[in-house]
């Protein structure tokens, strides 16, 4: 009977590619959703201060952008993190891999203490010098400093999930993000306007949402990780340290370098007029969305290739990739084949205006093109930061983003004057150059014998 019913069910047969492949979609399903959910957070916070007035919008979202690039340093330790612990998960080592969780934590603690008092007592400052306008910079500084005393409960979370992603449990971090989009959509409407007997504190009320609702699911995400074991708090290890930070300091690097490059891009775009700019956004909104099972797919072969590679389990490691690669392009090709045959109907969603519906529509038919690049780049970058050669992909990043994408664009745009539809067609070359060298690196690599 056990026979029969794993020839009818291979999930159930851990040996075979498609336990392998299941082994994918509960990693990378709830990661997907996670990313989503994170997502709405910023979104819901634009959305509902946006009866308050463009000072209102503006000073949200200048507060947004200073998290999102602080925590790219956050990022950075969280997916050493999630590495090192799925290598000594792998391998069995699940007393070292607690006290790895407890180290991380510990320095997660002392580093956003330090970038809290920065970003409360400078962040005000910040907007002044991005050129916010008085009444921006009153709004700005009242939402960024509540943000910034209170980011620990951003930053607890982001670590909790790394240690449990390297556990090879996603589901919980997502049951934590859910929690925290549910509370702050029921907090922030009444906290903005007065709803329910509460005062109106505008956009200091959508600060607040942030914070109690992410002290809530940080505190459901401790609790889980002390129930179930992932984490032991004690004298922090300066050896399981320095492999987390050995792993992670290149991923900070690259998400500044990609950020950055990506602020320079766009610089680029709004030279062609509002339009052009507007019809960029939108479709990079919409696009966003479809690098999310992506993503899901390169934490998930992250995730599997630690374990596998800690276990010393070589053969299994790569089949997790194969498994990875093969759903990555399977999920992103039906995206390309929609961004191809309905592109108008998806920008319509956004907007009215018939010619940013227009050039919205060619921009997603472009990056559709983009769609089997940009799967195979996740993927093959997920595996290579399973393997902790996340040197290589920073430097691949930072080359590719600033060598290829913003020289050809600036070239493209400034220099030869060439349509916009020349420097919207460079992120493609972007994309396959990255493709081209993750996939060079992945098969050229020897897994035997890599240790972290």
């Amino acid at each position: 009977m056990s026979a029969l019913l794993h020839r009818i069910f291979p999930c159930l047969d851990s040996n075979k590619p498609a336990s392998i492949r299941c082994n994918v979609f509960r990693l990378s399903l709830p990661v997907l959703l996670s990313s989503l959910f994170q997502r709405l957070v910023a979104i819901v916070d634009i959305f509902l201060t946006g009866g308050l007035g463009a000072s209102a919008i503006a000073a949200t979202g200048l507060g947004q952008l200073q998290i999102f690039v602080i925590m790219t340093i956050f990022w950075g330790l969280s997916t050493g993190t999630t590495v090192v612990i799925a290598h000594l998960t792998g391998a069995g080592r699940h007393e070292e891999a607690k006290r790895a969780a407890g180290t991380a934590v510990l320095f997660c603690l002392g580093l956003t203490a330090i970038v809290s008092l920065i970003g409360a007592y400078g962040g005000g400052e910040l907007a002044r010098l991005m050129g916010a306008t008085p009444e921006v910079q009153k709004l700005a500084h009242e939402y960024i400093r509540l943000v910034f005393l209170w980011l620990i409960w951003t930053t607890g979370v982001n670590i909790l999930s790394a240690i449990m992603h390297g556990v090879g449990n996603t589901r919980t971090p997502m049951e934590g993000i859910l929690l925290v989009n549910i509370l702050h959509i029921l907090l922030a409407w009444p906290l903005i306007y007065g709803k329910f007997g509460l005062p109106a504190m505008g956009v200091k009320g959508a600060a607040i949402a942030i914070n109690c609702s992410e002290f809530i699911g940080c505190s459901y995400l401790l609790w889980q990780a002390f129930r179930r074991g992932y984490l032991t708090i004690g004298l922090p290890d300066r050896e399981l340290f320095s492999r987390i930070w050995q792993v992670g300091w290149p991923v900070a690097l690259e998400r500044v370098a990609q950020q950055s490059g990506q602020l320079v891009y766009s610089s680029v775009v709004i030279a062609y007029g509002t339009t052009a700019y507007a019809a960029h956004q939108i479709g990079l909104s919409i696009e966003s969305l479809s690098f999310m099972p992506g993503a899901g797919m390169g934490i998930a072969a992250a995730t599997l290739m630690g374990q596998s590679l800690g276990a010393r389990k070589y053969q299994r490691a790569h089949v997790s990739h194969v498994e990875a690669l093969r759903l990555a392009l399977v999920v992103m090709g039906i995206m390309a084949l929609i961004f191809l045959l309905i592109p108008q109907y998806l920008v319509m969603i956004f907007t009215h205006d018939p010619e940013v519906i227009r050039q919205g529509a060619v921009f997603l038919r472009i990056v559709a093109f983009a769609q089997i690049p940009l799967a195979v780049s996740f993927v093959y970058a997920g595996s290579l930061r399973g393997a902790g050669d996340t040197f290589y992909v920073f430097i691949v990043t930072l080359l590719t983003m600033w060598g290829v994408r913003v020289l050809l664009a600036w070239i493209a745009g400034p220099v030869l004057h060439l349509s916009l539809y020349a420097v919207w067609g460079v992120f493609l070359v972007d994309w396959y150059v990255r493709a081209v060298a993750f996939a060079w690196r992945y098969h050229k690599r020897d897994l035997h014998g890599i240790t972290l």
